[in-house]
């Protein structure tokens, strides 16, 4: 399938009713699960290789059957479209072209492990996704299309970490978005059940008995937006696409040094190349690409060297990571010690200080880089850095100390010429200042970045504009 053909997550033109999606066999997955029973939609899920879209890669079937199968008073699922990785928006694009596929996904999640209650959680910024949702969601219950299990939306606030699956059960609670210390399957939703240097909460309302862990299944919109055509069309339809490890379509996001900024679904095993120099419309005239990164979150890549198919496999065996597909792209014109410093800005930002290995080592290392980067730097800061590199990580109970190290690591090892010049007095090969590309919109090749990123203070609050 050439990129942008074939959709089925992104149809050409956004499905604005129910009778739309009925028309595309909406409600034909639902039917299928209570056809199938709980057992084998799990099986069905298994057996078509459909793996986690939200960065991770994991097998949706085995995370599926591990929560169905886990001891638990109740058991939850959750959505989560709380995307906040810089380059990405395909979780928004989804919502807003077809919001129906994303809440019979939920709702065969919540019938195959045996739900009690369903929530789909995103930024409260995201006010066009939430009025799309909110009315699918009651023409979807009325049509009684909905599953048997309550679906609540969510909003949450606009910090990064409302996208770790831990913080996201923390604000469904009413708190703020902390991750936890024990993952969902095994410290779900409004569990009694006390954590290590928690103490445990209060019985419900109205509940009897034990309470244990509340297993709860936390996937990616995206994830369960697959899901609705997999149970209708079957497994076997589903890896006609993509590889035998990564089967299926992924709705990618390209932004950056390109012709055109683009959200695009293509199959997995598409080469990176192919995605760049085509719905991306390759790189400005006259310029030559240095640097693609996916989000925030995984190494840098030199997409005039290294050319993988988009697998997780294949990222990974060249060093990166696929993530959730939201590609940064900088060109020549890029100074990579800027670039350096504003992804560790922003992680040292939105680090939410648990950790102190975390916070304190993210924010020495941003540091570091502002010194270099202004030309007062020496040798003794990257002697620095590198301690931190190998510190930031101690004790973490999220994935974003990881990010700090393998993002900066990563450009610190592939350019180390530019940080050289900085060291040297040389002075910056380029004047232009990198903007963090946190995605406000991304419409008809024009994108829109969050200005007030660069005013976020370590505290989450902001100074003034």
């Amino acid at each position: 399938m050439a990129p942008g053909t074939g959709a089925f997550l992104l149809p050409d033109r956004p499905v604005d009713s129910l009778d739309a999606w009925r028309e595309m066999g909406g409600g034909d997955g639902l039917e299928a699960a209570r056809r199938l029973g709980r057992q084998e939609t799990v099986d069905e899920l298994r057996a078509s290789g459909l793996r986690g879209r939200g960065g991770g890669g994991f097998p949706t079937g085995a995370k599926w059957a591990g929560v169905a199968a886990a001891r638990g008073t109740h058991r939850y699922v959750v959505a989560n479209a709380a995307e906040g990785e810089p380059g990405t928006f395909k979780d928004r694009r989804l919502m807003r072209t077809n919001p129906y596929q994303l809440i019979e996904g939920v709702a065969i999640a919540a019938f195959a492990v045996g739900a009690r209650e369903a929530f789909i959680g995103l930024k409260a910024s995201f006010t066009t996704e939430i009025d799309r949702l909110t009315r699918a969601l009651a023409e979807m219950a009325d049509a009684g299309l909905a599953g048997d299990v309550p679906i609540r939306i969510v909003p949450g606030p606009e910090e990064y970490l409302l996208g770790e699956e831990k913080a996201l059960l923390e604000v469904i609670e009413g708190k703020d978005p902390l991750p936890r210390l024990l993952p969902p399957y095994l410290h779900g939703l409004f569990s009694t059940a006390p954590q290590m240097g928690w103490i445990a909460a209060p019985l419900e309302l109205g509940h009897r008995g034990p309470h244990e862990s509340n297993p709860t299944l936390v996937n990616n919109a995206e994830t369960l937006s697959n899901v609705p055509w997999i149970l209708a069309r079957g497994p076997d339809w589903f890896r006609t696409m993509g590889t035998a490890s990564s089967p299926g379509t992924i709705v990618a996001t390209v932004v950056g040094d390109v012709t055109t900024p683009v959200v695009v679904e293509v199959e997995m095993g598409t080469r990176l190349s192919a995605l760049l120099n085509g719905p991306a419309g390759g790189p400005l005239p006259g310029r030559r690409w240095k640097a693609v990164f996916s989000g925030v979150a995984n190494p840098a890549i030199d997409p005039n060297r290294v050319d993988p198919p988009m697998t997780y496999e294949d990222f990974t065996a060249h060093g990166s990571g696929l993530g959730a597909a939201g590609f940064i792209v900088y060109d020549d014109t890029a100074c990579m010690v800027n670039v350096a410093r504003v992804f560790s800005r922003f992680l040292a930002v939105e680090s939410c200080g648990q950790c102190p290995p975390c916070k304190l080592g993210s924010g020495e290392i941003t540091e570091r880089l502002e010194r270099i980067e202004g030309g007062t730097g020496t040798d003794d800061d990257i002697g620095h850095i590198g301690t931190w590199l190998g510190q930031v990580t101690d004790g973490a109970r999220c994935y974003l100390a990881t990010e700090e190290r393998e993002v900066v690591s990563s450009i610190l090892r592939c350019y180390p010429e530019e940080f050289v010049e900085h060291l040297e007095g040389r002075g910056c090969p380029s004047g232009r200042e990198i903007v963090l590309p946190k995605i406000v919109d991304l419409e008809d090749g024009r994108v829109v970045y969050d200005e007030s990123q660069a005013r976020k203070r370590p505290d989450w609050t902001y100074a003034p504009a």
